[in-house]
């Protein structure tokens, strides 16, 4: 029987986190949007995140989702199941990213198997959640999520790490180019930051991988399928560069192996 069952004929809400800590961080950053066509899990959870102090919304389909998130500014994360009747998750990701590019997106789903969990990565999820894991994960994750996105961080207290024209700020997961903030997720500053700290290095992608996931962590149809995850960040690293600078090209790929950070003369 799977949490949500479970909590349904308890009473269960998990815990672990003051609700007034909890309660501030919903004020600050927004509302939970929680789109699902499983009646008993959306409810069951919806009730435990009130209960944990976020504010939460929830739809059984994407298109009443859609046309939600198209009016509201307030929304801080979207779960989102995958398998739904009308429109799928995947869909209202791929549609919501045409408007609000910038809004976190949670695939929270029955979906095991890795093909998935790349497939909502390289479209722009933020993060992918199997719904088997307990709610106190899935409450950390979603304010993890939450308190990232209160806006423009105060200037770190931490040294930052300065290479070249790139200056990383660990302690709040921020990155400068050439004076410029670079709009990193999370998993995109680890692997920044793992190549510029070897600067000249070849990684291989498992490397790069293992910086985002921990040591071990293997994803795909085989045991060379996190190549594809490896990818797909760069390639996102790389847009948000060139975006700040056209004449970025500090991420060299060696085919078959890895990337290195190299700012040649530029730097």
């Amino acid at each position: 029987m799977s949490w949500a069952r479970q909590a349904a004929w308890t009473g269960w809400s998990g815990g672990g986190v003051p609700v007034s800590e909890l309660t501030a961080v919903a004020e600050q950053t927004g509302a939970v949007v929680l789109v699902d066509d499983d009646a008993l899990f959306r409810d069951t959870l919806a009730h435990n995140l009130s209960g944990a102090g976020f504010q939460v919304r929830v739809f059984s389909d994407g298109t009443q989702a859609l046309a939600h998130l198209a009016e509201a500014g307030d929304v801080g994360v979207v779960l989102l199941d995958w398998r739904m009747p009308g429109l799928s998750g995947l869909e209202v990701l791929r549609r919501l990213r045409q408007s609000r590019e910038d809004l976190p997106v949670v695939f929270l789903t029955a979906l095991g198997a890795p093909f998935y969990e790349e497939t909502a990565l390289l479209d722009g999820a933020v993060d992918y959640i199997e719904k088997s894991r307990t709610f106190r994960i899935i409450e950390r994750r979603v304010r993890a999520i939450l308190e990232r996105g209160r806006g423009p961080a105060p200037e770190p207290v931490a040294e930052s790490e300065r290479i070249g024209r790139l200056t990383l700020y660990p302690d709040s997961c921020r990155a400068e180019w050439a004076g410029s903030r670079v709009d990193l997720t999370p998993a995109e500053f680890s692997i920044v930051r793992h190549l510029a700290t070897r600067a000249g290095d070849d990684v291989p992608y498992q490397a790069l991988y293992a910086a985002v996931r921990g040591p071990g962590f293997i994803a795909g149809s085989n045991a060379e399928g996190f190549r594809t995850n490896v990818r797909a960040f760069v390639r996102r690293i790389r847009q948000k560069f060139v975006a700040l600078d056209p004449s970025f090209d500090a991420i060299r790929n060696f085919a078959g192996f890895g990337y290195r950070w190299d700012e040649g003369d530029g730097g």
